[in-house]
């Protein structure tokens, strides 16, 4: 990995930095009288689910991976790992998730802790650009809102293809660009245009096809994630603040990054996509 790779990723890793984040999570959930004895995955999905749409994206968008029990499965860009808790609970698979972020893999374990899933599933510190897995070690994998943190988008999916058996199905979920113009920032994934780096599908589909993939479905969830943030705003209420939920993560900033996020979709810069490609 380059040195300009090893510092973009200190970027992101500075972006994403809480500095309380286990400490606060267990503040909420007491104060909403929550036993950590007695947690359900829904009960997390507020704040483990770091992507458009939240639990709702990550049902429309896993079941088209087709997971079966005996499937291992790597999540990329795992954040907490509320994903990889839906995975090994609703289809029984194992999951290891891997994220830039110590403090989000630190405390993602201790959530798999509280449901009993640590078995299941194991989230590790590591790089998407350089992955610590011999080749052919997974039969599936997915990134749920990653790539528009990442540059070279040809290293990431070519060590994806490399960790992957033949046949196996890479699913993406990220923003993409959809049209040129300038974008309102913050958004959650950048403070700033220097920091951002996306793509629109065609790059996406390139540089799948120069790792090896071979893309079999394509979805544009631009009206899912127009309903989904207007929902989020009418909710957006002081009550609804003292509850888990994206702000838990962004803190201070939640309500500026989401508004701009929500005028960026709406003004067709930018969309969630769904890509779903298979290892030839």
């Amino acid at each position: 990995m380059s040195t300009s790779d090893v510092s973009l990723e200190d970027k992101t890793r500075e972006h994403y930095f809480h500095g309380q984040l286990l400490t606060t999570i267990k503040r909420v959930l007491a104060q909403q009288h929550k036993s950590l004895q007695q947690l359900t995955l829904t009960d997390l999905a507020p704040v483990d689910e770091f992507h458009v749409g939240g639990r709702q994206a990550s049902i429309h968008f896993l079941a088209q991976l087709n997971l079966l029990p005996q499937d291992k499965v790597l999540d990329i860009g795992c954040a907490l790992g509320g994903s990889a808790r839906f995975v090994a609970t609703n289809y029984q698979a194992k999951v290891i998730g891997i994220d830039l972020s110590d403090e989000y893999i630190a405390t993602g374990n201790v959530l798999s802790t509280w449901l009993k899933l640590s078995e299941k599933v194991q989230l590790l510190p590591a790089s998407a650009l350089a992955l610590p897995f011999a080749d052919n070690s997974f039969s599936k994998a997915y990134m749920m809102h990653v790539g528009m943190n990442i540059a070279d988008k040809n290293t990431l999916f070519s060590e994806t293809y490399r960790v992957l058996q033949q046949g196996g199905l890479f699913g993406i979920y990220d923003i993409v660009r959809t049209s040129s113009g300038d974008l309102t920032y913050p958004v959650p994934w950048a403070s700033k245009k220097e920091h951002s780096y996306l793509a629109n599908f065609s790059q996406y589909e390139q540089a799948l096809n120069q790792a090896g993939f071979e893309v079999i479905t394509v979805n544009n969830r631009h009206e899912f994630a127009v309903n989904f943030f207007n929902k989020m705003a009418a909710k957006n209420t002081p009550k609804a603040q003292a509850t888990l939920g994206v702000h838990t993560l962004m803190q201070a900033s939640s309500h500026a990054k989401i508004n701009n996020m929500l005028t960026n979709i709406k003004q067709g810069l930018i969309s969630p996509l769904e890509i779903i490609a298979r290892k030839k």
